[in-house]
């Protein structure tokens, strides 16, 4: 339904129909022209050929050098959902499965669903603010149990899980002899400190990008830190599916890091001021929320609500939003994605509550 609901909303816009795109985490904010200059140099450089399925030595040497680990410990994979499929595709066989907190971003199911493993669903709820029961957790691991996945902050959320709760599982994970992969690609514009997976040793996986961060969300660009013989696997199917990054991308990305605190702090400001003017209409209205942790996702609940048919009705309004069964057993819940300017995030909400049954 996430990705019907985002090819109406371009077919409604070809049709001349003005569309708030609320759907999609695809922020309206331009990439920063230090990137696009550093890979169009790239580019007039010769980068334009064959790069290494593992990236870019300089940029797996930076990335290395921000998490501490070794650099061949690090890969770069065409985006991170690429780094994620990849996971899945080299760690799972049919029948085993994985432990994931819901909501959860869709890909995570797809993924497993297509290598023919389990995905096994804690159940989390508005009223606990979201918070992920360890015990729970513990109780759906078995032996055919290969990994947990974490997304902190979370998709569709914004909620980061606390540091008790983190160390708690990852202690559950090392006494089950399980892996923990941790997607924190919104983790460095949270507006509360998150932490990784990577403060707890480095014997589980992160995963990250520069989709959101350094707003370059097409440029599929992202990487995975792991132990290095799952890294050399995924460098290898790396070389017999997408065959490489391109290197002028990933010269544009290792500009970034090079600002990559000023970049991180100019988004985070921009998007609690959205977050806070979002809260400031949404709380006048009987919708039911969570103040977000992190850009750029509000995930309310409406008692009552079929949230799919809502969100396919609400594009009449010139509204699109992702319904919650997207992201797992939430049809009162939708997500909002507050990727766009002030002005419209203000009308967008504003037509979302005239459209409440």
């Amino acid at each position: 339904m996430l990705y019907e609901i985002s090819e109406k909303a371009i077919q409604l816009e070809n049709q001349g129909k003005e569309i708030i795109k609320f759907n999609l985490g695809d922020p309206d904010l331009p990439t920063p022209p230090e990137i696009i200059e550093a890979a169009y140099d790239a580019m007039k450089q010769g980068k334009t050929k064959y790069s290494s399925a593992a990236g870019e030595k300089v940029l797996r040497e930076e990335l290395a050098k921000i998490h501490d680990v070794p650099v061949e410990n690090v890969v770069v994979t065409t985006g991170s959902k690429w780094g994620i499929f990849s996971l899945l595709f080299l760690t799972l066989k049919p029948g085993d499965n994985i432990v994931v907190p819901s909501p959860h971003w869709t890909s995570y199911a797809l993924g497993a669903k297509k290598v023919g493993a389990e995905i096994r669903l804690l159940k989390r709820d508005l009223e606990s603010d979201w918070s992920i029961d360890p015990e729970k957790l513990e109780a759906l691991i078995d032996d055919k149990t290969k990994m947990i996945f974490l997304n902190s902050p979370n998709n569709p959320t914004s909620k980061v899980i606390d540091d008790k709760t983190f160390r708690e599982i990852v202690e559950i994970a090392k006494s089950k002899g399980v892996k923990v992969m941790s997607d924190e690609v919104y983790s460095d514009i949270s507006f509360v400190k998150a932490k990784s997976i990577l403060d707890f040793g480095d014997e589980n996986i992160l995963v990250s990008g520069f989709s959101k961060t350094f707003l370059m969300t097409g440029w599929r660009i992202g990487y995975v830190v792991a132990e290095k013989e799952l890294v050399k696997q995924m460098i290898k199917l790396n070389q017999i599916t997408t065959t490489c990054v391109p290197a002028f991308i990933q010269y544009g990305a290792l500009k970034g890091l090079e600002s990559r605190q000023k970049i991180a702090d100019d988004i985070r400001n921009q998007f609690k001021l959205r977050a806070e003017a979002a809260y400031s209409v949404l709380s006048k209205s009987p919708m039911k929320f969570s103040k977000p942790d992190a850009p750029f996702y509000l995930f309310p609940k409406v008692d009552g609500l079929d949230s799919e048919r809502f969100a396919l009705d609400l594009l009449d309004h010139g509204v699109a939003v992702a319904p919650g069964t997207a992201f797992g057993d939430y049809r009162e819940f939708f997500r909002i994605a507050l990727t766009a300017g002030e002005d419209k995030i203000k009308e967008g909400l504003e037509k979302i509550c005239e459209a409440l049954p």
